[in-house]
């Protein structure tokens, strides 16, 4: 993703210094106009701004160590970067006292769409600095969205789509293995997933779970009775299942805690 990030900067016209961990990664961004940096000292001395796109939490912290002795203290930092909220908050905490702007702006984007300036970013750190950063920010994404003063809030949320996203890659996976055991083609399964529209749970289901209202329009018990169907189909194909052996083993939890006639949603019950 971050190459590109690189390759729209580029593009539109911007000098751009380059640093990776792993070296011959940035050899195409060379090519096509970028600078090399050999070590990230090199690279953060005497810019504007500082984009980050690394692993993980332990990677941003080990690369901000190296590169702060060498960066002015007025210089932007934005870390693009998907990590975990509560590490996220504590380093903009702890980079907001030493004085140094920090923005902490996750994506929802691959390389291509990071090229191309699509997508979404989200936003946090203080209000200011994404104002003052505003314009930029939005030339590298299809949508910028400000979360708050508060450097988990981004994080949790990049968290939250992604969640989404591996439940409905991992809900698709075990609908394939019930449709080869019923002889159905995947594709057919996919159209007609795609007029049923499932996201539509998201307003109705969703809303309702997270005000904590559990009142049945789909008994959890019934509910349970038809991912023993699913689980009962999928046997006969003998594939392995990603996501409905854990949801039974969630829904026999709460029925035997006395809940099997309250609605589908109390899955989220302790939650709430």
């Amino acid at each position: 993703m971050g190459t590109g990030f690189v390759r729209g900067l580029l593009g539109r016209g911007h000098n751009v210094v380059v640093w990776n961990r792993t070296p011959a990664k940035v050899r195409p961004l060379i090519e096509e106009g970028a600078q090399a940096a050999t070590e990230v000292t090199e690279a953060v001395n005497g810019v504007e701004r500082v984009f980050m796109s690394l692993s993980d939490d332990a990677a941003v912290d080990a690369t901000l160590a190296a590169a702060l002795p060498a960066l002015q203290p007025n210089v932007p930092i934005i870390d693009l970067t998907t990590t975990a909220p509560l590490p996220t908050r504590a380093r903009g905490d702890r980079l907001a006292a030493a004085g140094r702007p920090f923005l902490h702006a996750p994506v929802f984007a691959g390389p291509e769409n990071a090229r191309k300036a699509e997508g979404m970013m989200l936003c946090s750190g203080p209000a200011e600095l994404h104002a003052s950063l505003q314009k930029e920010l939005s030339s590298m994404t299809g949508a910028l969205i400000y979360m708050g003063p508060d450097y988990a809030r981004a994080a949790a949320f990049k968290l939250f789509g992604n969640s989404m996203f591996f439940a409905i890659v991992a809900g698709l996976a075990d609908v394939f293995v019930m449709a080869k055991a019923a002889g159905i083609d995947p594709a057919d399964a996919v159209t007609f997933l795609s007029r049923l529209n499932p996201a539509r749970q998201l307003e109705f289901r969703g809303g309702k779970m997270a005000r904590g209202d559990f009142a049945a329009t789909f008994e959890l018990s019934m509910a349970r009775k038809d991912v023993r169907l699913a689980l009962e189909t999928a046997a006969a194909s003998g594939g392995p299942l990603a996501i409905l052996p854990a949801i039974a083993s969630r829904m026999d939890a709460l029925i035997e805690a006395g809940r099997g006639t309250d609605d589908l949603g109390v899955l989220a019950a302790e939650a709430r």
